[in-house]
């Protein structure tokens, strides 16, 4: 039995504006559901509103409605809507398909037997099959329906599927102005020559470019095809942000009573070496005779025409005439889609004693200890930013989770007896990570947010095992790594008005919730607020920032605010 959709009643009323509007009243007969009253704009949302009606009734298996307009007076109109036989699905067969198109595009033919015949989702599988072929080197491959019977409503048909021309692909052409091997960029894109087309790729290989910090794009990317080979030409430029910076300062050396004392700090940073995405890192800092630190990194991209990164970083503190770490660590990266990075590392940490300040008499193991951690673990990244080096939106997740074993050394300084009722090898574990996330309302402003956590357990945890924190890349407002916690989480807002495209002012706060219960101390909750300013020059940025902080271990005091200030030079 045919069912027929009515439309009654289309008044169309001028308003005061002279724009037009229509008052639609449909029903499907026999259906209660489908009874309404529509107000619609103007003509062209009365044929996108039949529009939408008719794509309904296809999905239910009316294949040939038939429309009819009927005028009723000069400011009314009748629709009628023949919906015609319901088609189903007698079978769907899989003609000339190959099977391994089929297997890959996750197509199962029997889903259509007995079902109301559906375009959406013939064009489903139809679109799967497609997206198979053009990331296999088929990327002008066409599927359609073949063998077509109708037999009392019920349609039998085969997919027929050509597969056109094999394209290969040629070569990368980088048509901009970096000197980025060219080998290298084909390994890192995973796009070298006669290796199947696939279109995967080419997105893939766009999306990675954004996230190499070294380069930037001096134009629009093309894909040529000629000779059933497929040429990709990408305009990048190479991006200055390479830095070196530093502060040195000679003081009397007071403790010593003769010489100089040399103080300051010292940065460098050099990204893409030869060309080949080599980055290498350097840190050093000290600001007085007992304490500094040092951090040197290396990353090789595809170890041996791999897809692994493979990074080695050494770190050295020594605190005061307190203790003395070692952190060697070994990292083994793979990129996966999406803008994901997945690491294992494997990690060697070793902590001093430089001074017992116990007596022979105090049986109390001290907080600082002797200690060597060997763990393992896994990292993982996950960036949705529009720019790794400068972002304006988007946002940057890290994870990072390692467990191993510890061994506490013992040291002939103590008496042996504060190692009796010790465990001197124990299983520690730690997990940290943090979230990022930038928002972009103009040109002019913008908000910049983080939120950081971490903690670690361990029965015998030390003070030089501890997190630190403070400084201007965590808790601004404190002097550098003033605070110890095993466990922290803190939170940065930024909102930043830019008056040119790496040039900002900002306001900001912090705040912190930090435990450390090594040392018997309370939770601490520090915060601080500031401002200051990022300036581009021709060959750098200048940085400024006026911090206030306070927290257990420190007033809120004008007195006591720290001014952050720098220039980095890029090249």
């Amino acid at each position: 039995m045919k069912l027929i959709l009515t439309s009654i009643l289309i008044l169309l009323q001028v308003q005061l504006i002279a724009q037009q509007q229509l008052w639609m009243k449909y029903e499907i007969a026999g259906d209660i559901s489908q009874r309404d009253t529509v107000k619609l704009g103007s003509e062209a949302e009365l044929r996108e509103f039949k529009s939408g009606l008719l794509s309904e009734l296809h999905q239910r298996g009316y294949l040939i409605p038939l429309i009819s307009e009927v005028p009723v007076g000069e400011d009314s109109l009748f629709l009628s809507i023949e919906t015609g036989e319901k088609y189903e699905w007698y079978s769907l067969g899989l003609g000339n398909l190959p099977e391994s198109i089929l297997i890959k595009s996750g197509t199962d033919t029997r889903q259509f037997e007995k079902r109301n015949f559906n375009y959406a989702e013939l064009s489903r599988v139809f679109e799967s099959i497609l997206t198979v072929s053009e990331n296999e080197g088929y990327p002008f491959a066409s599927v359609k329906l073949d063998s077509i019977t109708e037999e009392s409503s019920k349609i039998s048909a085969a997919l027929y599927y050509d597969s056109g021309p094999f394209i290969s692909f040629d070569s990368l052409q980088v048509t901009g102005d970096s000197k980025i091997n060219k080998k290298f960029l084909s390994k890192f894109l995973q796009i070298t020559p006669a290796s199947p087309f696939s279109q995967k790729k080419i997105n893939n290989s766009l999306r990675q470019i954004n996230e190499l910090p070294y380069l930037k794009w001096s134009g629009e990317p093309e894909l040529s095809f000629q000779n059933e080979e497929a040429t990709l030409y990408l305009p990048i430029d190479d991006r200055k942000i390479n830095s070196i910076d530093g502060i040195i300062g000679f003081l009397p050396n007071e403790l010593e009573g003769s010489g100089l004392l040399i103080t300051g700090q010292f940065d460098l940073l050099l990204y893409n070496v030869a060309g080949r995405g080599r980055n290498y890192e350097l840190h050093w800092q000290r600001f007085n005779q007992f304490s500094q630190s040092l951090q040197v990194s290396a990353l090789e991209p595809l170890l041996l025409g791999s897809n692994l990164d493979v990074q080695a970083s050494f770190s050295l503190l020594k605190e005061d005439s307190t203790f003395l770490t070692r952190d060697f660590r070994l990292d083994f990266g793979y990129r996966m889609d999406g803008g994901s990075y997945l690491r294992f590392f494997t990690r060697r940490q070793a902590g001093d004693l430089l001074g017992i300040s116990a007596s022979p008499d105090n049986l109390r193991f001290p907080e600082v200890g002797d200690f060597r951690f060997n763990n393992y673990g896994l990292g993982f990244d996950k960036s949705w930013l529009d720019d790794v080096f400068f972002p304006r939106r988007g946002a940057l997740a890290k994870l990072e989770f390692a467990i191993g074993n510890k061994n506490i050394l013992v040291n002939t300084a103590l008496p042996a007896q504060v190692y009796e009722d010790l465990s001197l090898r124990s299983l520690q574990y730690y997990f940290r990570g943090s979230l990022e996330k930038h928002f972009y309302k103009n040109m002019n402003w913008g908000l910049y947010s983080r939120l950081t956590g971490g903690f670690m357990e361990n029965p015998n945890l030390f003070v030089n095992d501890l997190y630190r924190l403070g400084g201007l890349r965590t808790i601004r407002g404190f002097n550098e790594n003033f605070f110890f916690a095993n466990n922290y989480v803190y939170l940065n807002i930024e909102p930043r008005y830019y008056f040119d495209t790496y040039s900002y002012f900002m306001i900001f706060a912090d705040v912190a919730r930090l435990e450390n219960r090594i040392q018997n101390l309370p939770v601490d909750f520090p915060y601080a607020v500031g401002l200051g300013f990022s300036l581009e020059t021709g060959n750098g940025i200048f940085n400024f920032i006026y911090a206030l902080g306070g927290s257990n271990a420190q007033d809120f005091a004008l007195n006591l605010s720290k001014i952050h200030f720098g220039y980095t030079g890029r090249f």
